[in-house]
């Protein structure tokens, strides 16, 4: 007798066709899928073992980290990245379709406050006095204007909110910057790695490293040193406060490098010696 597959659950930030929603789905399938309201709500559904793994969103090629994340990995959570995803964002302008011939009239548009700066640029020029409501999700923006048919409000949001939610695109990719993409992280209590098809060669690991609290002169560049000579490439260093008081941070640094290799073990070994606490959150592949 063949034995099943095992389907594993996964919160992700919903309601569904949220584009954390579209992330889930390449990586997942439609099965075992598990919409959360918040960033928190997921974390803490595989944190508390309620899921095999949660996804939520780290960064946006141009809003940057979202700080929530990074904030509950840290203070919140003591959770491991099993794997990256990257989809490509664009935004439309949604409405009822009841709604298609007052679009001069509309009072309001709703939308995740990421993707309201997203679209900048077409909102000033095209909707400059309507108020802009901030929801949890696109699609959590395109869910209640779809239950308030006659309501003058529009969303904004992906082409799958559209058709989840019976919405017309009243425009088309109306995002300020055309290259846009957002990262998701893929948690689990368990530190190892998701491995499927399309992966990128090499893993990546993901850092979080506290100064020594004697604030020592030129800490930082000592820190940097010790990557810099390994020939160890940052894709990415941020600040995060640690809220313990102003001028107090963590940092978060992503490396193109497995957590084992040779180099790498070094690195952290170095960065101990120098009083820092370095904890990883993972090594892990990329798609």
């Amino acid at each position: 007798m063949q034995s099943e597959k095992f389907t594993p659950t996964v919160a992700y930030l919903g309601p569904e066709a949220s584009f954390t929603h579209v992330a889930a789905t390449k990586l997942f399938g439609t099965s075992g899928l598990i919409p959360q309201p918040t960033i928190p709500d997921c974390i803490e559904a595989v944190a508390k073992g309620h899921v095999a793994y949660a996804i939520v969103p780290m960064e946006n090629a141009l809003e940057g980290s979202v700080p929530m994340t990074i904030d509950y990995l840290f203070h919140e959570s003591d959770l491991y990245i099993n794997a990256e995803i990257s989809i490509p964002i664009e935004q439309h302008l949604l409405v009822n379709p009841q709604q298609m011939s007052k679009l001069e009239e509309i009072e309001s548009i709703n939308s995740h406050p990421h993707a309201l700066a997203q679209c900048h640029k077409y909102l000033k020029y095209h909707y400059r006095r309507v108020p802009l409501i901030q929801t949890t999700s696109t699609a959590a923006a395109a869910k209640y204007i779809s239950e308030h048919p006659e309501a003058k409000i529009a969303a904004i949001g992906n082409r799958l909110a559209a058709e989840r939610y019976g919405l017309h695109i009243a425009e088309e990719n109306i995002h300020d910057f055309h290259f846009n993409h957002t990262r998701f992280i893929i948690l689990s209590l368990r530190q190892g790695i998701l491995e499927q098809e399309g992966h990128s060669e090499k893993r990546k690991t993901t850092l979080i490293v506290k100064l020594p609290e004697d604030d020592q002169s030129g800490v930082l560049y000592q820190v940097l040193s010790v990557f810099a000579w390994r020939k160890l490439n940052l894709s990415k260093i941020e600040s995060r406060p640690m809220k313990t008081g102003l001028g107090n941070y963590f940092f978060i640094i992503d490396v193109l490098e497995s957590d084992e290799h040779p180099m790498m073990l070094g690195a952290k070994e170095e960065l101990a010696a120098l009083n820092c606490s370095v904890r990883s959150l993972g090594s892990y592949f990329t798609y």
